[in-house]
């Protein structure tokens, strides 16, 4: 099996036609010199190479190969004990995941979006915050360093935070605003780097003047932020110290951010978007315990629910079909995508909502809720929030 799962990586990653990327992960020791290395195509004069990009804690080394000594690096990668491999393709992704006794666990998955290689050699100028250049935001959020790299410590953070803002920009949302400024609420906000990116780009990059609210019940993160913002200059920047549940907004929001927000804290929420109107949701949720705790075993699913680690994940599946469902009734378009690879997380999906002022109580939808809460038996918390906004749509 061992052999079987190399060879399928190599293939994969040597078709030219489907190879997106290459990420192997795992814990430097003696018998393994970096902790990540990520391979993906670039055309360098006309030319298709691999890009071997290597990160240790403090550096990162890219070399560029072709042909035959690009099969033999991968060979040499292959052949080192890394605990994670994971094949990004136009039509599927390959996941290994290797045990500490060396047993491989393949996993075939299906993107959430289409995609295509990207070949160009430098992507900067792909990304909605570019690194090709000294940035005072990055910098004072501690994302790059006085040089103007970013910091190796935070590449991982880099390619979230541009994540996001792809995803916060195909939404399409973002033209659509009619008044100035756009209003971001940022609930859960932590470190804040997610929430001063989104400032940024929007304001510093796209043109679109916005203010920014951001609320933790995490004080010592609020007084970091508000000092970053401080530093900044900034003087559109509000953060409070609160639980979301508690928070009322002064101007009603039209950009609501959640991300990793603890169990019903998501729903805290989206609740607090729903009711204000926001033009546009971005949550991320995190841990999912309130409907686990209801849950029971119910044909066909006890052999599914017998296992606390299917029984978990199957959770975290249906509360976020019920809020997803809950936001279409609500007069949301909604769809549910991959915020960042797994390989990072896997609390990695983002429910991405836009509000299009259609009337709210599409019957198909509340069917397919009631049927849905009918057969699990259970009440989603958003559900209980909303209360009679709700339930005047489902009866």
């Amino acid at each position: 099996m061992a052999e079987d799962y190399r060879q399928m990586v190599k293939s994969r990653a040597l078709d030219e036609a489907t190879f997106v990327q290459l990420t192997l992960t795992g814990k430097p020791d003696g018998s393994l010199p970096w902790r990540k290395v990520v391979v993906r195509p670039v055309l360098i004069k006309n030319r298709r190479h691999l890009q071997f990009s290597h990160f240790t804690a403090k550096q990162d080394i890219t070399q560029n190969y072709t042909g035959a000594q690009a099969e033999a690096h991968l060979d040499e990668l292959l052949a080192l004990p890394f605990h994670s491999i994971v094949v990004r393709s136009t039509g599927a992704d390959l996941n290994v995941q290797i045990t500490p006794k060396g047993k491989a666990i393949v996993r075939h998955t299906q993107p959430a979006e289409a995609r295509q290689p990207q070949l160009v050699h430098d992507t900067n100028k792909d990304l909605p915050v570019p690194a090709d250049r000294p940035d005072p935001f990055l910098q004072t959020i501690g994302i790059m360093g006085a040089d103007g790299r970013v910091k190796t410590s935070m590449q991982g953070k880099f390619s979230q935070i541009n994540e996001f803002l792809k995803l916060m920009n195909h939404s399409g949302e973002l033209k659509g605003f009619d008044h100035s400024p756009v209003n971001i609420l940022d609930c859960g906000c932590g470190s804040s780097y997610l929430t001063f990116a989104a400032y940024h780009y929007l304001n510093n990059l796209r043109g679109i003047t916005a203010s920014l609210t951001g609320i933790d019940s995490n004080a010592t993160l609020i007084d970091k932020s508000i000092a970053h913002s401080q530093a900044l200059g900034l003087n559109d920047t509000c953060f409070y110290t609160t639980a979301i549940a508690d928070y009322v907004p002064d101007v009603p929001p039209d950009i609501v951010i959640a991300l990793h927000a603890c169990d019903t804290a998501t729903d805290d929420a989206l609740a607090l978007g729903i009711r204000r109107g926001a033009g546009l949701i971005l949550a991320v949720p995190c841990c999912h315990h309130h409907l686990h705790r209801q849950m029971q075993a119910v044909e066909p699913f006890q052999p599914v629910l017998r296992h606390g680690i299917l029984k978990q994940r199957m959770a975290d599946i249906l509360t976020d079909t019920f809020r997803a469902l809950i936001l279409r009734i609500m007069g949301y378009k909604t769809d549910v995508i991959e915020f960042i690879s797994s390989e990072h997380t896997d609390r990695n999906l983002m429910i991405r909502a836009a509000r299009r002022w259609a009337a709210p109580g599409d019957p198909a939808f509340a069917r397919e809720y009631r049927a849905l809460k009918t057969f699990w038996g259970v009440t989603p918390y958003l559900e209980t929030l909303l209360g009679a906004e709700l339930s005047s749509f489902l009866e």
